[in-house]
């Protein structure tokens, strides 16, 4: 017999986090709990809003809909047809069902640093292999950004960095920001994701300058197209998936394999999920890419963990018995 049960939770956020130049206060998502013959699966489906094309309450809908199904042994929505935080929450909730899930994650997440590197250098001193660290760009003046860039690497000279532009600049500015960082430490640089506002912009800058490019949001709105395939992304070091905004396990899956293939670095990264998310996030990178340092350096940003707790966080743990119980069978 299959029982599942749908929570809807709300976490307070730290009072600085701004996304898109909106405050978030609070998190605001879903945890689906389905549970057959002994066995429990859960899965987060939290839509991140000026990200998700989908809203928290239309989730929410599509999501108790699609378990209404899965309880009654129904024929399940195509994924193709489901919202992609919806298709990634409720494929990872039948995949721990299933035991599919190894218990093992990769929690060596590549912190995310914005001024002082002294403050840098214990956390790296703990992370093995390559010392990785992410910085995000194109918040402040791009001549800033650079310096700042420069500042860490020069001041670490075993550090690589991780870029995020998240779509900020036009193509003058980002010649402003690579200015400002000297041609030798630029090797450093693992990538730099989405530099420009237009990706036609962004792979200019790679061959303009030497500097390894990242897609993020030109993969989020590239695999929502039927006749995707990641062949027609090229120019770019590296992917960044966000399963919370491509879709399915598989889908993820998927991709990994296919960037494997043609010599793309793959990289799991957070969309601000809950400790609760993370944790599986951490598991899924562990057993797809053992050998990449995940982007889930995010926990910091909530001020209340979720039923599972993030190794080393002491932020306060809420359990899902204490959120809303919105419907169950």
């Amino acid at each position: 017999m299959r029982q599942a049960k749908l929570y809807r939770y709300r976490l307070p956020m730290d009072s600085g986090v701004i996304l898109r130049e909106t405050k978030l206060t609070e998190r605001i998502g879903y945890v689906v709990e389905l549970k057959e013959e002994g066995k429990v699966g859960r899965g987060e489906v939290s839509p991140l809003t000026g990200f998700s094309l989908e809203t928290v309450e239309e989730a929410g809908i599509q999501l108790q809909a699609e378990l209404e199904r899965w309880v009654h042994q129904q024929t399940l929505t195509p994924e193709k047809e489901l919202y992609p935080s919806v298709a990634f929450g409720f494929s990872m909730a039948q995949l721990e069902l299933a035991g599919g899930l190894p218990q093992q994650g990769n929690y060596q997440a590549a912190p995310l640093c914005t001024g002082d590197p002294d403050e840098l250098i214990p956390v790296l001193e703990l992370m093995q292999g390559q010392k990785v660290a992410k910085v995000k760009v194109g918040l402040y003046e791009a001549i800033r950004d650079g310096m700042l860039v420069s500042l860490f690497l020069e001041s670490i000279p075993d550090l690589h960095l991780r870029l995020d532009a998240n779509r900020a600049w036009k193509p003058e500015k980002a010649r402003q920001f690579i200015k400002y960082v000297a041609p030798s430490l630029r090797q450093r640089i693992s990538f730099l994701e989405e530099p420009c506002q237009q990706p036609g912009d962004s792979l200019s800058f790679a061959i303009d300058t030497g500097v390894a490019i990242a897609w993020d949001e030109t993969l989020q709105h590239a695999v929502k197209r039927s006749d995707f395939s990641l062949n027609d992304l090229t120019g770019a070091k590296a992917i960044v998936i966000k399963p919370t905004l491509i879709g399915s396990v598989e889908r993820c899956i998927g991709l990994i394999e296919k960037a494997e293939q043609l010599g793309i670095q793959a990289v799991i990264s957070s969309s601000i999920e809950t400790s609760l998310g993370l944790n599986q996030l951490a598991r899924l990178s562990q057993w797809k890419l053992p050998n990449e340092v995940p982007g889930l350096d995010t926990i910091g940003l909530f001020k209340q963990q979720l039923e599972t707790s993030w190794p080393g966080s002491e932020l306060p743990v809420a359990t899902l018995e204490q959120q809303e119980l919105i419907w169950a069978a």
